[in-house]
């Protein structure tokens, strides 16, 4: 009734063979120009500013949708489902991200997400810009043996 299936005929058949061959056809003339878009994608950087607190933490979050327009905005034409991104960049730093531009061609790609500019350029150098609380731990008295009674004997189960 929807149309989404036909009687394996010789007719059916005979026509399905001839889509075949122009399926086939236009998959490969996409596979050929995702493989050039690859050639220039592929190991590429790209910043995103984002403001974030001390410790790196991002107020809000880097998504495939921002990384997309990233692209976008230095000439390549990616749509955002293309971008597998697992879940959100919430930190700054360098991520690396897998961009699917054709079932069988993936590049993947650096996100230097950054406070500035200045920033990350110090980020890509190697330089750790979050700021990691740190604190000593008090130090605990000894502990008094003699005030502890075992019930039992400690073999016994």
């Amino acid at each position: 009734p929807q149309g989404k299936a036909l009687r394996a005929t010789d007719a059916n058949k005979a026509k399905f063979e001839g889509q075949r061959a122009e399926l086939e056809a236009r998959n490969l003339e996409r596979k050929s120009e995702a493989g050039a878009v690859h050639e220039k994608l592929d190991g590429t950087s790209y910043i995103v500013i984002r403001s974030a607190g001390e410790t790196g933490q991002l107020y809000g979050s880097v998504s495939s949708r921002d990384i997309a327009e990233a692209l976008a905005e230095n000439g390549f034409k990616v749509a955002r489902n293309q971008v597998n991104l697992m879940s959100p960049i919430k930190v700054i730093g360098l991520h690396d991200v897998i961009v699917q531009l054709h079932p069988e061609v993936e590049s993947t790609i650096q996100i230097n997400v950054a406070r500035s500019n200045d920033e990350a350029e110090r980020q890509s150098k190697g330089e750790d810009l979050t700021k990691r609380e740190t604190f000593e731990l008090p130090e605990l008295p000894p502990e008094d043996e003699e005030g502890f009674e075992m019930d039992g004997d400690a073999s016994e189960e």
